[in-house]
């Protein structure tokens, strides 16, 4: 049974709309919200969706997104889901999109929504802000030495053999390289990688959680992957 898994932290204002599109688009699926305590109450809007199979995962504060992800796969592992999703819930993925991703999977290990290769795009993004995601994307490539395009995708269907593993105890990123991390190793590791086109859309509603020392620390840690603690 497929499982997506879906971190917040204040996303009151998209939450329910994602999870009622995901439900009607999905209704095989079961989804997992991970909450780090959302001051705006996002955890009461998911417990109030009255939905089947919509599971609420709580941390007790904020503690970055690779840790929400990382709890979420170690859920889904404990529960034997397979494939296993995970996405943005600010609708920057199309839910539309739920469905190629998890087609790719018949015949590859690990699905990634990609921007950067035909067909894919960023829509509404500063031409900043799309240097900058090209250009660590580039250098994640070039140092690690992998084919893949977007290293830094969020949008990614695994399968639960892949998670296992990798060892997610063993994961030392946070931030962007944490998504890097993740694809390097299923990339040592044998499996099969294969990028299909997306369409990235900024934030519908609330505010962007990037901010400049995510990137900086990405770039040390992509290096420290390679060289240092491969």
């Amino acid at each position: 049974m497929p499982l997506i898994i879906i971190p917040t932290y204040n996303e009151a204002e998209n939450i329910g709309e994602l999870l009622s599109i995901l439900r009607r688009s999905y209704p095989e699926a079961n989804i997992l919200v991970v909450d780090d305590n959302s001051p705006d109450k996002t955890s009461e809007r998911v417990q109030n969706t009255g939905m089947k199979h919509i599971h609420l995962l709580t941390r007790p504060q904020k503690r970055g997104l690779s840790g929400a992800y990382l709890a979420g796969f170690q859920w889904a592992l404990e529960r034997n889901y397979d494939p296993i999703l995970q996405m943005d819930a600010d609708f920057s993925h199309n839910p539309k999109d739920v469905c190629r991703l998890l087609e790719t999977l018949k015949s590859t290990d690990v699905a990634v929504g990609c921007r950067y290769i035909e067909g894919g795009s960023t829509v509404g993004w500063s031409t900043l802000r799309r240097s900058i995601s090209r250009g660590g994307n580039f250098y994640a490539r070039w140092i690690l030495g992998l084919p893949y395009f977007d290293l830094t995708s969020g949008f990614n269907a695994w399968r639960r053999c892949v998670l296992e593993k990798i060892d997610l105890s063993s994961i030392r990123s946070r931030g962007y390289a944490f998504q890097v991390e993740l694809k390097y190793r299923a990339a040592q590791n044998g499996f099969r990688i294969h990028e299909i086109p997306i369409q990235f859309e900024d934030r519908r509603r609330g505010k962007s959680k990037m901010h400049g020392r995510i990137v900086w620390e990405a770039a040390f840690r992509v290096f420290q992957m390679r060289f240092v603690n491969p």
